[in-house]
């Protein structure tokens, strides 16, 4: 997947924390704005907000925790410089140091 995958259905992942990098709780309406556009965009979204999983990960001063959540689109093409886009925008809005948006091929069965 180079971005060329034009006959393909992908399914775009956003990783996101629920609170932002000073500890400030993201609010539903920031998540239903969010929502809101990646539907205007690619014509709906899915939203795992209510059951957040837990992000651990191993820092300089120890193990440090994320709630997180994941909103995902399904889309017939990659669009690199959109999601490239979208990772930076969301990196300084939530102040993360690194947010994750991964693609995979979705093959129907």
């Amino acid at each position: 997947m180079r971005g060329s995958c034009d006959e393909c259905r992908l399914s775009c992942a956003n990783t996101r924390p629920k609170e932002a990098g000073d500890g400030e709780k993201i609010t539903k309406d920031w998540f239903d704005k969010l929502l809101k556009e990646l539907t205007d965009e690619f014509g709906g979204a899915t939203s795992f907000v209510r059951a957040p999983g837990e992000g651990l990960w191993r820092g300089d001063g120890g193990t440090e925790r994320d709630a997180i959540a994941v909103v995902e689109v399904m889309t017939e093409g990659l669009r690199l410089d959109y999601w490239r886009t979208m990772r930076e925008r969301l990196e300084r809005e939530l102040a993360q140091e690194e947010i994750v948006i991964r693609a995979q091929e979705i093959i129907q069965l």
